[in-house]
């Protein structure tokens, strides 16, 4: 599992995000403090605090993490990639 944190804090970065991830069978989720949402869902992210960052659980390994951290590099908060 990867684990990064990312800011989504506007309208048009959520429904970005949820494009790349939805076109992924890779398992993934946003936590927030307490809150553990399925990355994919539009309506669940919408739910969290978006003002602040929050962290993403990549269930893979290998190259396919790897594509998806590039195609969400935007949205990174700076020094947040660990394993």
């Amino acid at each position: 599992m990867t684990s990064v944190k990312i800011l989504l804090n506007s309208i048009e970065h959520v429904k970005e995000f949820v494009n790349i991830v939805s076109h992924s069978d890779t398992e993934m989720e946003l936590i927030y403090g307490r809150y553990v949402i399925d990355a994919k869902s539009i309506m669940g992210i919408f739910s969290l605090n978006l003002s602040e960052p929050v962290e993403l659980h990549i269930h893979a390994d290998g190259r396919d993490v790897e594509e998806i951290l590039w195609q969400m590099k935007k949205y990174f908060v700076r020094g947040s990639i660990g394993n």
